[in-house]
């Protein structure tokens, strides 16, 4: 028997959102910056013995007993058999596990499509560098999966850390670690709160609407966009309390970019943080609901979760190893 599990790191997204889907930066380029954070998408993928009598098994929000790869539900981890050259004469079991809801912003089917691929690849003791693992994650879920998805999330769960990360019109990827020093790391952790709204969406439908709507946002998505450097420079010079003014300033241009962006109730979440001390925010992934970050002195953070107390704080901190094999066996 032989068996490996993957982990996984859940992404933040601070600026240039929306220039990472392919009909944009194709055209005009793109860049981000983000992070990933010590939550984790967990995949463990084993052969089953012959004794079992189906072919796989796949544990996720349900649980499919089936005897073809053809027959499984789940889309992305049917076609990442597939795509991978996976057959029917292998019987395989592929579990999932989260530390965070999906579909709630934090690139969580990205952190999926990377887990899997990394792990499935391990089966075959086959190994593979960050950047084709990300590659092979886009390519998973916008050309197998046809999914209206950025490459922004692929690329920050397969590599980790703080980063800016660009992407060329002739479709290459560039990912630059800021390398800030712990403490200031730990700082920046310090003035950001993560909180849960309790409902999640479909992101690849919001995200439809918005590359829908690009052509009609260019002004607001090259603002968007050439927020990263200014944003990085202010975080390698510590000037903190401005890289939160500037997150205010970023979320106001995305949600003027499709009118699924943002709802009555996110406005209403926002401005009751603003008043109870936040600096600047965003709602985390395509939009609609899902997880909030907030930039807060720590000094005001018991006032914001007082006047937001029925919402769910997620207490975390930053990571940078990005996806990796955490357990590997075989007989």
């Amino acid at each position: 028997m032989t068996m490996v599990i993957s982990r996984t790191p859940y992404r933040i997204s601070f600026f240039g959102g929306g220039s990472d889907y392919p009909s944009w930066y194709r055209e005009e380029g793109g860049a981000v910056l983000s992070a990933t954070i010590d939550k984790y998408c967990f995949i463990s993928c084993r052969v089953l013995p012959p004794f079992f009598n189906v072919r796989f098994r796949i544990v996720w929000s349900h649980i499919e007993l089936v005897n073809s790869i053809a027959e499984i539900l789940h889309p992305a981890v049917r076609e990442g058999l597939q795509g991978l050259g996976f057959d029917d004469s292998l019987g395989l079991e592929i579990v999932h596990q989260g530390d965070l809801p999906a579909r709630a912003g934090m690139g969580s089917s990205s952190s999926f499509a990377v887990g899997l691929l990394r792990a499935l690849l391990a089966l075959r003791n086959e190994s593979i560098q960050a950047s084709s693992l990300a590659r092979l994650a886009i390519e998973l879920e916008q050309d197998w999966l046809k999914d209206s998805v950025g490459s922004q999330d692929q690329v920050a769960a397969a590599h980790g850390g703080l980063n800016v990360i660009r992407f060329n019109p002739d479709d290459t990827i560039d990912v630059a670690p800021l390398n800030l020093d712990t403490a200031l790391t730990g700082r920046l952790a310090d003035h950001l709160m993560l909180m849960f709204t309790g409902t999640s969406r479909i992101s690849s439908e919001i995200a439809r609407t918005i590359v829908t709507s690009l052509p009609d946002r260019k002004a607001e998505i090259r603002r968007m966009r050439a927020m990263v450097d200014p944003a990085a420079g202010l975080l390698r010079g510590g000037d903190l309390t401005a890289f939160g003014e500037m997150l205010h300033e970023t979320w106001m241009l995305k949600r003027t970019i499709s009118d699924r962006v943002c709802t009555p109730q996110i406005d209403e979440i926002y401005e009751t943080g603003r008043r109870a001390g936040v600096i600047g925010g965003k709602l985390l992934g395509a939009g609609g609901t899902g997880f909030m970050l907030f930039f807060v002195p720590p000094e005001r953070q018991e006032d914001v979760r007082r006047a937001l107390r029925h919402y769910v704080f997620v207490p975390f901190r930053f990571e940078d190893t990005g996806c990796r094999i955490i357990y590997q066996s075989s007989d």
